[in-house]
């Protein structure tokens, strides 16, 4: 890759690590067979899903195959209410004109919801689908429209959650002095505020925040400073977190690693020695319970036999969660509309993802009281760690933390 890829491809897989803001290639999915959706008798449910293929950027077309798999999975399995789900997808290109486009699209093909998406450009896309009353389920928390606007319904605590609770798991686990590694960029400050407030919350030091330029592709310095008179590293620099581990290996450093989920990967431990790997225990923060947890049963045997779809990628999993919120959701309704839609998930008391996260609400009661970040209802985040090379619960019988009161006891900006 050359220098001024690397540098874009960089940038923006910051920008989606950080959670921090930053009618061509749309079009109807038919994945779901004849002999699938034949038997469905009831009216199609058409939703609409978006990310970013085919770019230079951080591409996630595991959403789109992801979207599509459970399109397939639900429609053999009764489809919603009797009728045959249909997704729309969109390629948004990592382009905020083409995002914009997308949401458009959702209207003029009146959608019930846009579920499980990805896109940086929060800021184009919510205003269009607020004024036609279309919800946004789920998202992958990259933009912070997500955490304030009325009609988002994000499914997990994004960056403020997952961060809070990185810093305090790496305390817990023994770590003193930490270091944090993230790109230098204005975006990516949100990483260093959340991360120090969870290590302080814990009574740890706050970390050092080293920055490293996106045009780096030799981070022998970033590594040398890091590991000096610190005993842990935590590596915040998406999926370019292997230039990292790369300069790490070779200079043969001793000190202990960690990250949240999608940047410290069991790809990336493999490429390092598997289970002999410098990432073999790791402290890895997460949203969800790890993928060999039974909760994920239905989506990897949903995702089984197709090889696009890496299931341990946070992306993708929050799409399924996404879209088993939406059937919960729509199951409850008398009559399907984007409106009624919105009331549910407005007064819902639980819905269930089936282990995945705890039962989602979003009644005002529950909102998370920061401003910016009031569409945030679960707070929650998971502990794990890299084990025989493969992504695991941190501890037996782990189960979900939530950091609400961390993230309430300090101001957040």
């Amino acid at each position: 890759m050359n220098d001024s890829r690397r540098r874009r491809s960089a940038a923006a897989s910051c920008l989606a690590v950080t959670g921090t803001l930053l009618v061509a290639g749309c079009g109807g999915s038919d994945s779901g067979s004849t002999s699938e959706t034949s038997s469905l008798k009831g009216a199609p449910v058409k939703v609409m899903v978006w990310a970013p293929e085919d770019t230079q950027g951080s591409a996630q077309p595991g959403v789109r195959l992801t979207a599509q798999a459970y399109e397939k999975w639900i429609n053999a399995n009764g489809g919603i209410k009797g009728g045959p789900l249909k997704v729309l997808t969109c390629n948004e290109k990592n382009d905020p004109d083409e995002a914009e486009k997308c949401a458009q699209q959702a209207v003029a093909e009146k959608v019930v919801a846009v579920v499980g998406s990805y896109s940086l450009a929060g800021d184009r896309y919510m205003p269009v689908l607020q004024k036609a009353g279309i919800p946004y389920i789920g998202g992958t928390g990259v933009s912070a429209a997500e955490f304030s606007n009325p009609l988002s319904f994000p499914v997990n605590g994004g960056t403020p959650a997952v961060f809070a609770e990185h810093g305090r798991q790496l305390v817990e686990s023994g770590c003193k002095k930490i270091s944090g590694v993230r790109y230098d960029l204005a975006a990516a400050a949100i990483v260093s505020q959340f991360l120090t407030l969870g290590v302080t919350s814990a009574g740890g030091a706050a970390p050092k925040d080293l920055k490293v330029p996106v045009t780096a592709t030799d981070l022998a310095p970033q590594v040398a400073a890091a590991t000096k008179g610190s005993d842990c590293v935590s590596v915040i620099l998406g999926t370019h977190s292997d230039l990292f581990v790369k300069s790490y290996v070779q200079s043969g450093a001793k000190t202990k690693l960690g990250s949240v989920v999608g940047n410290l990967t069991p790809e990336l431990a493999a490429s390092t020695g598997g289970s002999g790997s410098p990432l073999e225990g790791a402290v890895i923060t997460g949203y969800y319970p790890p993928v060999s947890d039974k909760a994920w049963k239905d989506f990897t045997e949903a995702a089984s036999g197709n090889k696009d779809i890496d299931t341990s990628n946070g992306a993708n999993e929050t799409t399924w969660v996404a879209f088993k919120v939406f059937t919960e959701a729509v199951g409850k309704l008398p009559s399907i509309s984007a409106k009624a839609l919105v009331q549910e998930l407005n007064t819902t008391a639980g819905i269930s993802t089936g282990g995945l996260t705890p039962p989602l609400t979003w009644k005002a009661s529950t909102a998370l009281p920061i401003k910016g970040l009031d569409r945030i209802h679960n707070t929650t985040a998971t502990e794990l760690t890299i084990r025989d090379g493969k992504i695991e619960w941190a501890k037996s019988g782990a189960t979900f933390v939530d950091v609400r009161k961390v993230l309430t006891a300090t101001p957040a900006g």
